[in-house]
């Protein structure tokens, strides 16, 4: 797969996606084209088990390309077409089949910030923030992916302010899971990324798909579906190998 605004490694059944579009990873056409390729691939990929998302150099995305986007629109529809494909940018990204670690140094602003939230389990060196600036450049976006994270007053006022919000604060708030010194990010993120490599990677794949379906459910058929996931999954060889050890070892 040619690539110019990332990397892809994989290794061990995890795959390192790697932002890389110097000076600050902004986000343009070609890199949101290039991520969709990548993830959609990593889905397909019996060689991947999970996926850790970071970035070179100093800043994780600092968001939107603003210098593409003002020469975005040249005839109908185009903006329409931009909006449509920075949609399925972030979703590429949520969908992936495999679980997605975002390992976050530096500023992830706006879109940056967006995407760090939309993968599913984020760690930040404890030299990253976020910032959400919308309403210093006219733009608007994201606003329930952040309440979602963050809740009604604190979301109103990373929007109103604009201001930073440190990963120590993040990892304060449950926002983030870990926040450690810069120079120990990928190993935690790799740490995580074993754990979950070594499990099985059906019984993964599954609660994935439980646990976006279920976000979006009412707690009663939220159970209700995941019932019928425990039931799938239970009827697995590796899930009654599993069951079978279990046993034995309480009864020694």
């Amino acid at each position: 797969m040619d690539l110019e605004t990332c990397r892809l490694e994989v290794s061990d059944g995890i795959a390192t996606v790697t932002l890389a579009r110097p000076p600050v990873n902004a986000q343009n056409r070609q890199m949101r084209d290039e991520i969709i390729r990548v993830f959609d691939a990593l889905s397909d990929r019996d060689d991947v088990r999970v996926v850790i998302l970071t970035a070179e150099g100093k800043v994780f995305s600092a968001g939107a390309d603003i210098k593409e986007r003002r020469t975005l629109v040249q005839g109908p529809g185009d903006y329409i077409s931009h909006n449509r494909v920075t949609r399925e940018f972030f979703y590429a990204v949520a969908d992936c089949t495999k679980p997605v670690i975002a390992a976050v140094h530096g500023a992830a602003i706006g879109a940056g910030c967006a995407l760090m939230l939309y993968c599913d389990i984020m760690i930040c060196s404890d030299d990253a923030f976020i910032r959400m600036p919308e309403i210093d450049v006219g733009l608007a976006g994201g606003g329930r992916l952040i309440m979602d994270h963050f809740g009604r007053s604190n979301a109103r006022y990373i929007y109103f302010t604009g201001r930073d919000v440190p990963a120590t604060e993040l990892h304060r708030l449950g926002i983030v899971t870990a926040c450690v010194p810069r120079a120990q990010l990928m190993g935690e993120a790799m740490q995580i990324a074993r754990e979950i490599a070594a499990k099985n990677p059906q019984a993964v794949r599954w609660i994935k798909r439980s646990l976006e379906v279920v976000s979006n459910l009412p707690a009663r058929e939220a159970y209700r579906y995941e019932q019928t996931i425990t039931h799938d999954l239970s009827t697995t060889r590796e899930a009654q190998d599993a069951q079978t050890a279990f046993v034995e070892s309480r009864n020694r």
